[in-house]
């Protein structure tokens, strides 16, 4: 009994003992399993770690994203706000390349001359105006007509609507959607430029229309007249402003820009004047020596002319004389010891950029290059174009120049060119292969 007992307690013993054994390596379970499982304040914090490193990270992206922003921004403004003084001047002429001559399109459909020519401001359409007295709106794209006015006969006015005379210029609104041509009757037209609609008649020039110009972001029109004045007009309301007066010959070109302000080339008297509407006052300013024929505002504070006496003058606003002169910018024709320059018969300008263009009858457009400041001029290359240039405009994008075509001067019949050919030609404005560690450092620069 004694000994069953003993064995009894032994056995239980050693079960206890077996079961310790057992239990041992459980609890060390238990213990590493409690240290890989978190409480749930542990994944709180956890999480929230990871959120605020998150956070952080797209913080420091947006910084870098904003400065960036914040630069393009500052960039812009500071190029609005040297627009807006007129000393912007983007350096453009460095890259241009001469165009192939197989690359020049050529739009017909004028019988006549073409005397004037505007593109509209998304580049996509031409308007040209000619001698016969038509207008016709072109797909820049395509080359083809999407509409045409046709000119009136002589006497027809009561009946024809449009024009019964040559017209003389033309302009666009800055928005697109006014168009203006001027004619020797003394009219100006408003057409309506998507639909070619007529609107409305203007007259009171008692001399033939010779240059119009929208004020930039406005529907206020300005006007030039043979009768050598100025006239203001709202389009919009369908009323006339003011007339403002000084020039003492026929006025032949005029331009105008953003600010309240015009500009006008005076022909044989011999000036530019810079006329300030709100001020009523004007700037006077001689240089050529012929009749001033052509102006264009290249920025708010400078622009260019061209004169019979051959010459192209860069202008200041602040300068009464021209800052640069380039004689005989296109050369001279006739018989040794009595040459005559070739008149220069229509300039263009790139908008604040250092890029402007001349035309003649030498067959030629001459493309220029300002100097720094707009002191000095230098010849880029020529495009060969037969006839009268007697129009040239830059698109707003400057991809190309558009130049207007005669076998006659838009103000005369002086000379007849036969082989020459009444058009329109496009003229694409190529610029050179950039190298990609150039483009790195100049958007470096400008940003």
């Amino acid at each position: 009994r004694a000994k069953k007992s003993s064995s009894k307690y032994n056995e239980e013993i050693s079960s206890d003992s077996e079961t310790e054994s057992a239990t041992a390596p459980k609890k060390r379970q238990s213990t590493e399993q409690i240290e890989y499982e978190e409480t749930p304040q542990e994944k709180k914090l956890r999480l929230a770690k990871l959120y605020l490193e998150q956070l952080k990270e797209e913080e420091e992206n947006k910084a870098e994203e904003a400065s960036f922003e914040t630069d393009l921004i500052a960039g812009r403004l500071q190029e609005e706000v040297l627009e807006q003084r007129g000393k912007l001047q983007r350096l453009i002429a460095k890259d241009l390349i001469p165009p192939d001559p197989s690359e020049i399109r050529m739009f017909r459909g004028h019988k006549l001359p073409i005397t004037c020519l505007v593109i509209t401001p998304d580049d996509k359409y031409i308007f040209s105006a000619a001698k016969d007295c038509s207008i016709i709106k072109w797909d820049v794209e395509s080359g083809k007509k999407i509409h045409t006015i046709p000119g009136g006969r002589k006497g027809t006015e009561d009946r024809h609507v449009g024009h019964t005379a040559h017209i003389l210029c033309m302009a666009i609104s800055s928005d697109g959607k006014y168009l203006a041509t001027g004619d020797m009757n003394n009219l100006i037209m408003i057409w309506e430029a998507e639909s070619c609609k007529h609107l409305y008649k203007f007259t009171g020039h008692k001399g033939a229309v010779s240059g119009l110009s929208f004020r930039k972001g406005t529907h206020d029109l300005y006007s030039a007249s043979h009768d050598r004045s100025i006239k203001v007009w709202n389009v919009d309301e369908n009323a006339y402003v003011e007339t403002l007066f000084g020039h003492q010959d026929s006025i032949t070109g005029l331009d105008s820009l953003s600010r309240e302000r015009c500009v006008t080339a005076g022909g044989r008297d011999g000036t530019v004047r810079v006329w300030k509407i709100a001020e009523e006052s004007q700037l006077v300013f001689h240089g050529h020596e012929g009749s001033i024929d052509c102006i264009q505002l290249i920025n708010e504070e400078h622009m260019v002319t061209g004169a019979d006496d051959g010459s192209v003058c860069l202008w200041s606003v602040n300068k009464k004389k021209p800052l640069s002169t380039v004689k005989r910018a296109h050369g001279c024709h006739g018989d040794a010891g009595i040459e005559q320059p070739h008149w220069v018969s229509s300039v263009a300008a790139l908008q604040n950029s250092d890029t402007i263009a001349s035309g003649s009858h030498n067959s030629e457009v001459n493309v220029w290059k300002c100097g720094q400041n707009y002191r000095g001029l230098q010849p880029l290359f020529s495009v060969p174009v037969s006839g009268f240039v007697n129009s040239l405009k830059f698109s707003s994008s400057g991809q190309f120049l558009v130049a207007g075509v005669g076998q006659e001067h838009r103000l005369g019949r002086w000379w007849r060119l036969k082989e020459a050919k009444n058009g329109i030609y496009v003229i694409p404005l190529k610029r050179k292969p950039s190298d990609p560690e150039e483009t790195k450092s100049t958007a470096g620069s400008i940003l």
